[in-house]
């Protein structure tokens, strides 16, 4: 890799003329989903809370989301795996990606299954 595609963020879209511009650039783009996040969070639009998409709702999905998009250039530029050997970079990454969408699968699917038997057919009241 050449040093210019280092100093790139967004699949090269955001170039950056050294390496403290480009970990300031980082750092801004961290505070921004960041600042999205809290405010999400607090404010709780009601928009996505009544909106449902594979048994949780769209805030829910973009928390997940958001906080996939931090970990990604948490370990792109600060952990540096861009310089790493495709293989390695592939090793690193689609482990936990798959672990992740298999546990939020599972989640889902128990979750689905406790709600429908225990709570739906009576036979525990629901106290919420």
């Amino acid at each position: 890799m050449s040093h210019g595609e280092n100093l790139a963020i967004f699949r090269g879209r955001l170039k950056f003329k050294s390496n403290v511009q480009k970990i300031w650039g980082v750092l801004v783009l961290l505070t921004i989903v960041t600042v999205a996040e809290v405010f999400l969070g607090i404010t709780r639009p009601a928009i996505f809370e009544e909106h449902h998409f594979l048994g949780m709702k769209w805030l829910n999905w973009i928390f997940i989301t958001l906080t996939l998009v931090k970990g990604y250039y948490i370990a792109w530029d600060f952990m540096h795996m861009r310089d790493e050997k495709s293989s390695l970079r592939r090793a690193v990454i689609w482990t936990p990606v798959f672990l992740a969408s298999y546990l939020i699968f599972i989640l889902l699917f128990e979750a689905d299954y406790v709600h429908n038997v225990l709570f739906q057919s009576g036979y525990v009241k629901w106290n919420f």
